[in-house]
């Protein structure tokens, strides 16, 4: 068949070397990976690299137009959160041009993006999230910790836009700092009320979500979606994770969790590959963490349970037959990943 011309941006994500492995698995493919930084480590894996600028230069998507002249490209994958939203909203410019770009609507990834905006427009939709309150002050904050019942009960709070973990706590007052100090790795993510409490009063800081705490087990569930439709969804219970990245887990068929994906799916309207994190209460009811609507970067996990998702992605992007055996998950599939080198 006549290969297909891609371009994947991110080349310096840290889930990019996983990414380009599951998109090598086809011989149709010819990759062009590209970058902010000259040396992501994309470059070194893959010998089609190209600079492009960041997603906050003003000349950004028109670079990536250019370069997909240049190179012919037929479709664009973005995986760094802070582009999809240029991209979604340049999608008619590149869609003149023959060019696919592989993100969800523009309205779709604002609403994904602004967690606190997420979780106000699914409860309007009926879709269950955790208790929550959207919180700009100090005064807010020390109320919503009181509703939220501490401090009997536990409570969480990042900021309402952000990604990769950034400003994510658990407040508890029940916990060791001893411990945490000379026992824990220092990305541990628990800090007492007083000390937040005080990081929040010195300075002023960007809005948060403030909800409760889950006390369940915690999964990553990787989505492909058609136009808010969901096609496959594939939970993966997250057994150790270091800095938010999942690096143990098993693919776990959780009918509660699919069904409680799909509904968030519909109810943004995403498409294409996306990335749902959710958490279990202790009475085992799955909702939501936050949305990612792009390419998680510990997808590639998926293929040793028999299914390549970014891949999928593409075939359905570009109209091609997707077999029945392509959807088949082996549930119960384990995985471990590590770190690994690449040298230049």
């Amino acid at each position: 068949m006549q290969k297909i011309n891609v371009l994947m941006t991110g080349g310096g994500a840290p889930g990019a070397p996983g990414i380009i492995k599951c998109l090598l698995q086809a011989d149709w493919i010819n990759l062009l990976i590209a970058d902010a930084d000259p040396e992501a480590t994309g470059r070194f894996m893959h010998p089609a690299f190209v600079q492009i600028p960041r997603a906050s230069e003003d000349n950004f998507t028109e670079e990536v137009l250019r370069v997909c002249r240049q190179h012919h490209i037929q479709v664009v994958l973005p995986l760094v959160t802070r582009e999809l939203f240029p991209l979604s909203k340049a999608k008619e410019a590149f869609t003149a041009e023959g060019i696919k770009v592989l993100v969800s609507p523009a309205g779709a990834i604002e609403r994904a993006n602004n967690k606190a905006a997420c979780y106000q427009y699914l409860a309007q939709k009926g879709v269950p999230v955790p208790r929550y309150h959207v919180v700009n002050t100090t005064e807010d904050f020390i109320h919503a910790a009181y509703e939220l019942g501490h401090p009997q009960q536990d409570f969480c709070f990042k900021p309402s836009i952000s990604n990769g973990s950034r400003g994510f706590r658990i407040v508890s007052d029940s916990i060791d700092e001893s411990s945490q100090l000379f026992d824990q790795k220092p990305y541990n993510t628990y800090i007492p009320y007083p000390i937040a409490l005080g990081i929040l009063s010195a300075k002023p800081f960007p809005q948060l979500l403030v909800t409760e705490y889950l006390a369940g087990e915690e999964y990553s569930v990787d989505c492909l979606a058609q136009e808010g439709r969901a096609v496959l969804i594939v939970p993966r219970l997250r057994t150790k994770m270091i800095n938010g990245i999942s690096v143990k887990g098993t693919f776990v068929k959780d009918e509660a969790i699919i069904d409680y994906c799909r509904r968030v799916i519909e109810a943004i309207g995403l498409h294409g590959n996306i990335g749902i994190q959710v958490k279990k209460r202790a009475s085992g009811e799955p909702l939501l963490l936050e949305i990612n609507p792009r390419v998680q970067g510990t997808i590639v996990a998926a293929l040793g349970a028999g299914v390549n998702l970014p891949l999928l992605a593409l075939k359905q992007e570009l109209g091609m037959p997707i077999e029945l055996h392509e959807l088949g998950v082996v549930w119960g599939t384990k995985f471990s990943r590590y770190w690994t080198e690449v040298f230049h």
